[in-house]
């Protein structure tokens, strides 16, 4: 069972967002994390070594991780979505584009 980790910058909108659609899908386990000081959940080396697949919705997220993380991130995907941060939670769009970009993983 892949454990998936999403991440955007304050752990609000898109990552929270694709946690609730991908947590019911069979087989998956989920979190989502921020990258920034004020994310409601903050990232931690813990989040990064459950997981078997990233998912940052920004370069500048990956760019964040590997400053940050790099020993965590050893042999660990991240996928860059290039989902900009325009959208609320739960957002019809976001739901769209999350569902054409990180489906394609889970087949």
């Amino acid at each position: 069972m892949p454990n998936l980790l999403f991440i955007c910058s304050r752990n609000q909108w898109r990552s929270p967002t694709a946690a609730s659609l991908f947590r019911n899908t069979d087989g998956v386990k989920v979190r989502s994390a921020g990258t920034s000081s004020k994310a409601r959940k903050k990232v931690s080396n813990s989040d990064l070594n459950w997981a078997d697949l990233i998912f940052v919705m920004e370069k500048k997220h990956k760019n964040q991780l590997q400053a940050k993380f790099s020993e965590s991130l050893q042999d660990k995907p991240i996928h860059v979505l290039g989902i900009p941060d325009e959208y609320r939670y739960m957002d019809e769009e976001l739901i769209d584009l999350l569902n054409a970009t990180v489906t394609p993983f889970l087949l």
